[in-house]
């Protein structure tokens, strides 16, 4: 069946799109070391009982709650790690210490701040004390077989913590996707070196590379490829091969040396929709080959990182099974602001409260005004004026 629409689709069209094409990546085993974020693909289950014995919560003297009121006899020591057992008779204690087992025997732990000790003799001066007071008994984090954490959970800094001090040193879950940047355009410059006459510094890789960091992503390939359509469906052809989604950057619109639609179709992607009514970035072009999307992204920097974070960001968070990297509330606009019909807008502002100002700079080749940005407004296609405190939708960027 035949995706690709013939028309120019809408912002929501296009979102709805790109959400039906893209599908999980294989869960696989991952080292809990490098999980934090992901999300596990099966139930974890705990592989002991944690703590795996009696343990004292704090420093103090273990004993039998039943002799509090006779003076115990102190027989020795255990320190947290401590391998040597002891068995308390009636009338013993042992001095204790945090995370320390509790000697066989003992049901309570008095805080060292209440007891009295001479001559090795224990007194206990603490007439709140309850059995099992200061021990944590065994499996009272989690027992044997019991279910840690679920299919579905997101690993947080607290459940890699969690998971650890259970005994997991890997865990299934959908990995981070392998990206691949192609960058297309003679004109491109690295920064650092000097411009020649018609060159520019070629930006859009790095940004794209920091704005993976959201996911963790670390496993990225840039590759700058010359105005050439068989140099560009080679190095497709290559990062299709060895990547999971692949971003190539310029080459989307219509002029004689705009070769990407050319390589989609030599490379066997399958094409979803090109171009969208928006601005920026109405050239997004968007497609799939197998189950790996491919999209074309338009080469100007703010149109780039706009199409990245509407539509991209779609992909990678299905793709891990995370949720939207933007998130979306409704602010009153500060000022009045007009704009022709048939377009949707994404207008780089500032979002303070529930107040929302659109910032200078707007067109498509600048960043300056993105880099003072915390979200994009969202203008709808049909409406043209917009009056001050006027309700519109902003999408938060990620920080």
């Amino acid at each position: 069946m035949e995706i690709y629409p013939k028309h120019m689709v809408s912002v929501d069209e296009a979102k709805a799109l790109v959400a039906s094409q893209v599908n999980l990546l294989n869960a696989s085993k991952q080292p809990l070391a490098t999980a934090a974020g992901l999300v596990l693909a099966e139930d974890v289950c705990a592989p002991c009982d944690i703590p795996a014995f009696p343990q004292s919560s704090m420093d103090g003297y273990a004993f039998r709650f039943a002799d509090r009121d006779t003076t115990l006899t102190l027989i020795g020591e255990q320190p947290a790690g401590g391998s040597r057992p002891f068995h308390l008779q009636a009338g013993q204690a042992v001095r204790i210490f945090t995370g320390a087992a509790v000697p066989i025997g003992a049901d309570t732990v008095l805080m060292q701040e209440k007891a009295i000790v001479e001559d090795r003799q224990l007194k206990v001066s603490d007439p709140s004390l309850s059995r099992g007071n200061n021990v944590r008994p065994q499996g009272s984090e989690v027992i044997a077989g019991a279910v840690a954490l679920q299919r579905g959970d997101r690993l947080t800094p607290a459940s890699i913590g969690f998971l650890a001090g259970i005994g997991i040193s890997q865990v299934k879950a959908y990995p981070r996707p392998r990206v691949a940047i192609l960058v297309t355009g003679d004109e491109l410059q690295t920064p650092g070196m000097p411009l020649a006459y018609g060159q520019v510094y070629e930006s859009n890789s790095l940004m794209l590379k920091g704005a993976l960091r959201h996911w963790q992503i670390e496993k990225i390939s840039i590759v700058q490829c010359p105005d050439d359509p068989q140099r560009l469906t080679d190095t497709l052809a290559e990062a299709i091969q060895s990547s999971d989604i692949i971003l190539m950057i310029g080459g989307v619109s219509v002029g004689e040396h705009d070769y990407t639609t050319q390589a989609f179709s030599c490379c066997g992607v399958q094409m979803v929709f090109h171009k969208v009514r928006q601005k920026p970035g109405k050239p997004l072009l968007f497609g799939m080959h197998d189950r790996k999307p491919v999209f074309g992204l338009p080469g100007n920097p703010a149109s780039v990182l706009t199409c990245f974070y509407e539509y991209v960001g779609i992909a990678i968070a299905r793709m891990m099974q995370l949720p939207p990297i933007l998130t979306t509330a409704t602010a009153l606009l500060e000022h009045a602001y007009r704009k022709p019909v048939g377009l949707t807008h994404f207008l780089k502002a500032s979002c303070q409260g529930n107040q929302v100002r659109l910032l200078q700079g707007q067109e498509s080749y600048r960043l300056q005004s993105f880099a003072h940005a915390n979200a994009l407004a969202l203008l709808p296609a049909a409406a043209t004026d917009f009056e001050p405190g006027c309700a519109i939708e902003v999408h938060f960027l990620p920080v």
